[in-house]
């Protein structure tokens, strides 16, 4: 799967859409459509058991590869 961070598993997620409010009963008649969530994904650089590999990793796993490193 290419939108998946190798790390952790956190891929794309499916959710609506929903217009902005525009009355009282907004919550029920505002017009939904399907999209897409997906993460903020990011190649790097890991030495895997002495050999370099590039993976993708999500922002989140990436802070913390950076602090574990200092």
């Amino acid at each position: 799967m290419a939108k998946m961070c190798e790390l952790c598993g956190k891929s794309t997620v499916s959710g609506n859409r929903i217009q902005h409010k525009h009355s009282v009963g907004w919550r029920y008649k505002a017009p939904k459509t399907k999209r897409a969530f997906v993460p903020n994904l990011r190649k790097i650089d890991v030495d895997i058991e002495g050999t370099p590999k590039r993976i993708n990793a999500c922002m989140k796993c990436y802070k913390r590869l950076r602090k574990e490193q200092e």
